[in-house]
């Protein structure tokens, strides 16, 4: 049984504190993979909140370029949206800007590999640091999401998203899979990012706060419904998104019935379920309360 830590303190300290608990000593240079959001949106972690975390570690914040329409399609518009946002006063690596490479995928549901940015290549660790919250598409985003969509070059979020059909995010729209094969994608690509960096050098962080039924991707999210609930940490990306996922559904707050649709209409579970399957993590955790 995974071990998930918690806290309902949503501070720099508290983001701080948490990682601590998980007693993990990062090895090499350090990525911290975030969502800086799309320019319109308001949800994004803020750089007040995980500043502390990211002196704490040195780390560099990492994004790859999207494959939509938008403000994040290439590095120079990009890199105006991480100056908008506050996250210029980081180190701020788009992996992307110099090209993308491939990873293998062996044994997964429905990719053969996975196309990544090119200076993925010069971090030994990884923390997944993702803001929880709804997805137009996944159902909900938290750690297996923005690893595996987050961590993709435009052509390898075309990847995932299609279930591999194609690598060009031009047509993309036009050739998306049925549900659970795009959701089973996001795991695949999951593993290789999991093998690649080796399991003992990712740590992953979840923020349950604006709970929108929107991602961070949208220029202009719904308003959140119900209240936050609190930060998130664990080594094991399964359990963590398992237990985010618990705490909204099995939430008293009356706010929480849009995003609990979205997320069952869209099978966001499946994304977890695929992830256990190929042994990434396990669905049973249990909560380790550090207030």
């Amino acid at each position: 049984m995974s071990k998930v830590y918690f806290t309902n303190k949503i501070t720099s300290e508290s983001l701080v504190k948490i990682f601590n608990a998980l007693n993990i000593e990062l090895k090499g240079k350090i990525g911290i993979k975030i969502s800086s959001g799309e320019l319109g949106g308001h949800n994004y972690l803020k750089p007040e909140l995980i500043k502390d975390l990211v002196n704490k570690l040195n780390g560099t914040l990492i994004e790859c370029c999207t494959a939509y329409e938008g403000k994040r399609t290439n590095p120079t518009d990009h890199y105006e949206v991480i100056k908008a946002h506050g996250f210029d006063k980081f180190n701020f690596d788009l992996m992307d800007e110099n090209g993308e490479f491939t990873l293998k995928i062996n044994n997964g549901f429905r990719l053969k590999e996975n196309i990544v940015g090119e200076n993925l290549k010069k971090y030994q660790s990884l923390v997944i640091l993702s803001h929880f919250k709804g997805h137009a598409m996944g159902g909900f985003g938290g750690a297996l999401k923005n690893m595996s969509i987050g961590i993709a070059s435009p052509n390898g979020k075309a990847n995932i998203h299609t279930a591999g059909k194609v690598k060009n995010p031009a047509i993309l729209w036009s050739n998306l899979p049925k549900q659970d094969e795009f959701l089973e994608s996001m795991a695949d690509a999951c593993k290789s990012i999991i093998e690649y960096i080796g399991k003992e050098n990712i740590v992953y962080i979840n923020v349950a706060n604006n709970l929108s039924i929107d991602c961070d991707c949208d220029r202009d999210p719904e308003k959140p419904k119900m209240k936050d609930i609190g930060i998130f940490a664990a080594i094991d990306p399964v359990a963590i998104d398992q237990a985010c996922y618990d705490a909204i559904v099995n939430s008293k707050d009356e706010g929480k019935k849009d995003l609990v649709n979205r997320m069952t209409t869209l099978h966001a579970i499946h994304t977890v379920e695929a992830s256990e399957q190929l042994g990434l993590g396990s669905r049973k955790y249990e909560i380790i309360n550090i207030d």
